[in-house]
C-alpha cells in the first residue's frame, strides 16, 4: 500500500493533455518569445529602475500585451528613490602607450567635468580612520582602490547544463542541523547553509553603506577625478551594479567605473614598475530627482467560471542593471511570462481563474516592486496583516535565473505540493524537466509572495553562463540567449498556470510565517 501511495496521488492530479498539446503546439510552432526579447533588450534595455529606459520598457509591455488581445496597465508604487542613467562612458589609457579600456560606469554615481586626465594612485581604505594618510594627496588624481589579482586559467567551459547527478543533488533535501533556517538559495555543489539572523546582516549593509558614503565624501572633498575598480571575471566581461544609492537623501558619489581585470591589472603592474600613466576617462550620467515613485506592469485574461474571482499569478523582473542590455536577467524571464500569456489567449483556453501576469520593477534593489506589490495587495509581511486578496491567490510561479531551460521546480520547503508539480512536469519529462526539490531558493520575486504565507515558486533552470559570465556584467545581451530553452520555459509556464486555473482547489498552503521586524533596502542576488 505504501508503495501504490504514489501512484494513487499521481492519478488523481488531472492533466488535460489535449490541453499540453495545444500549450507545447503554439509554443514551439509559433513563437514570439524571440521576437519580444529582441524589444525588451536591443531597443528597450538595459532597464534600470527609474530610467527612461526601463518606462519605455514598461511602456512597450502594455502596448505589446494588447496587441496580444490581453488587457494591461502600469501600476504605481514608491517612492523608490532617484533615477539614474549612463548617458555617456569613455575609458583610454594615454601613456605609456595608448589603449582604450574595457569598463562601465557605477549606477547612482557621479560625472566627470568633461574629459578628465590624470595619473593613477593606489589607496588603502578600509575604515574611516585610514582617511587622514591621504588628505591632500589625492587632488587631480584617478583613485583605485584594488591591487592586482592573479586571473585563472580555465581548463573547463564556463557554461554549463545540469547533469542527471546534479539534478539529483537538487532534488535531495539539505540535512538538518542546528540553527539551520530555510530560505537560502541552493542548488547544485552543497547544501543550504545556516544564514546570519536578519539583523545581522542589516546591520552589516547598513554599516557598509555609511562608509561607502563617507569614502565618495572624502574623494570628493580632496579633488579627486574618478574611483576605479577592478571588475571580477575575466575574458573582458566586466560586471557592474551600483557604487551609490538611489535614496535621495544620500549625496551623490564621485564619478566611478569598473575596468576589465586584464586592463586594470596593466595599469597596477605599471605603477609598481614606477612607469608614468596617464589615464583619461569621460563619464557622463544623468540623475533625476523627480518623479521618486516606479511601476509594476501588470496583465490580466480575466477567469469565465465559478472561481473567477480567484487568482493565478506569474511574473519575472521587468528591470535590470546597465552594463548590458539586461537579456538573462532578467529580460528572458519577462520574454517566457508575457509568452506564457499570449499562448493561453491564442490557444483560446477558457479558464475558471483569472490569470494576472506582473513584471516587476525594482527587484535588482531588493525586491522592491513586489513586495510593494504584495503589500498592497496581499499582506503586509511586517505585521501579518492580510488583505482580502489574500485568500483569493491560488499559486505564483516567477522566472528568474537565466536563459536556462526549466529542469524542475522548488518547492519552498511545501511538501504538500509535491505530487502536485510531479503529474504536472510529467508530460515535460522528455525535454529535460522532471526534478521537484523541497529546497528554498532565494534573491527573486517569488520570496515576496512565500514571505506572506502564500504558495509562491520558482522554477529550477539550467545555469548555462549565468553566474560566469551573464548576470549583471556587459555581456548579459541578446546573443547570450538560447531561444529554445525560453519555448520551453513558455509551453511550462503556460501548462502551470493552466493547470492552476482549472485545478478544484487551490494551491495548499504553508503555515502563516510570523511577523517579520522591519528591513531596509536589501540587494538581490539573481
Amino acid at each position: 500500500m505504501a508503495a501504490a501511495l504514489p501512484l494513487i496521488l499521481f492519478a488523481e492530479e488531472k492533466v488535460d493533455l489535449s490541453v499540453i498539446h495545444r500549450i507545447k503546439a503554439e509554443a514551439f510552432e509559433n513563437p514570439k518569445v524571440m521576437e519580444d526579447l529582441f524589444y525588451l533588450t536591443d531597443v528597450h534595455g538595459p532597464r534600470l529602475t527609474g530610467s527612461p529606459a526601463f518606462k519605455e520598457a514598461a511602456d512597450w509591455v502594455v502596448q505589446r500585451m494588447s496587441e496580444y488581445g490581453i488587457t494591461a496597465k502600469e501600476e504605481k508604487w514608491g517612492p523608490f528613490g532617484r533615477g539614474w542613467a549612463s548617458k555617456h562612458f569613455e575609458a583610454h589609457m594615454l601613456e605609456p602607450q595608448y589603449q582604450p579600456l574595457i569598463g562601465a560606469p557605477l549606477a547612482w554615481t557621479g560625472s566627470t567635468a568633461g574629459a578628465v586626465t590624470g595619473e593613477p594612485v593606489f589607496v588603502n581604505i578600509r575604515t574611516e580612520a585610514d582617511f587622514e594618510k591621504y588628505k591632500g594627496k589625492l587632488q587631480g588624481k584617478i583613485v583605485m582602490m584594488n591591487q592586482a589579482r592573479q586571473l585563472p586559467f580555465r581548463t573547463e567551459a564556463q557554461g554549463h547544463r545540469y547533469t542527471d547527478a546534479d539534478l539529483e543533488d537538487v532534488a535531495t533535501a539539505p540535512t538538518p542541523r542546528v540553527g539551520f533556517r530555510p530560505g537560502v538559495p541552493t542548488g547544485p555543489g552543497g547544501p543550504d547553509q545556516p544564514p546570519a539572523t536578519p539583523e545581522e546582516a542589516r546591520q552589516r549593509r547598513e554599516k557598509q553603506r555609511e562608509f561607502q558614503s563617507k569614502l565618495g565624501e572624502f574623494l570628493k572633498s580632496e579633488g579627486a577625478l574618478v574611483l576605479v575598480n577592478e571588475s571580477r571575471g575575466d575574458g573582458g566581461t566586466v560586471f557592474a551594479q551600483s557604487g551609490g544609492s538611489e535614496d535621495p537623501k544620500r549625496p551623490v558619489p564621485l564619478a566611478s567605473a569598473v575596468l576589465s581585470a586584464e586592463h586594470y591589472n596593466r595599469i597596477v603592474r605599471l605603477v609598481e614598475h614606477k612607469i608614468p600613466v596617464k589615464l583619461e576617462f569621460n563619464i557622463q550620467n544623468e540623475i533625476f530627482e523627480k518623479d521618486l515613485d516606479s511601476v509594476n506592469v501588470v496583465a490580466e485574461i480575466p477567469g469565465q467560471g465559478a472561481k473567477k474571482d480567484e487568482i493565478v499569478m506569474l511574473g519575472a523582473h521587468l528591470d535590470s542593471w546597465h552594463s548590458g542590455t539586461g537579456a538573462t536577467d532578467n529580460a528572458a524571464g519577462s520574454a517566457v511570462v508575457m509568452e506564457a500569456m499570449r499562448i493561453l489567449k491564442a490557444a483560446n483556453l477558457p479558464m475558471n481563474r483569472t490569470v494576472r501576469m506582473a513584471l516587476w520593477s525594482g527587484e535588482e534593489e531588493g525586491l522592491l516592486g513586489s513586495r510593494a506589490y504584495v503589500k498592497e495587495h496581499f499582506g503586509d509581511r511586517e505585521t501579518m496583516k492580510l488583505a482580502a486578496e489574500h485568500s483569493k491567490l491560488a499559486g505564483y510561479f516567477n522566472y528568474d535565473n537565466g536563459t536556462g531551460k526549466i529542469r524542475g521546480i522548488y518547492l519552498q520547503s511545501n511538501d504538500m505540493a509535491r505530487p502536485i508539480f510531479e503529474a504536472w512536469l510529467a508530460p515535460f519529462h522528455d525535454l529535460g524537466a522532471n526534478t521537484v526539490s523541497i529546497r528554498n531558493t532565494g534573491g527573486t520575486d517569488h520570496q515576496s509572495f512565500d514571505a506572506v504565507g502564500l504558495p509562491g515558486f520558482q522554477f529550477i533552470q539550467d545555469p548555462i553562463e549565468y553566474e560566469t559570465r551573464t548576470h549583471h556584467s556587459n555581456m548579459d545581451v541578446y546573443d547570450h540567449i538560447q531561444p529554445g530553452d525560453l519555448m520551453q520555459a513558455s509551453a511550462i509556464m503556460a501548462s502551470f498556470v493552466y493547470n492552476t486555473a482549472m485545478r478544484d482547489e487551490m494551491l495548499p498552503r504553508k503555515p502563516l510565517p510570523k511577523p517579520q521586524p522591519p528591513r531596509r533596502r536589501e540587494g538581490a542576488t539573481d
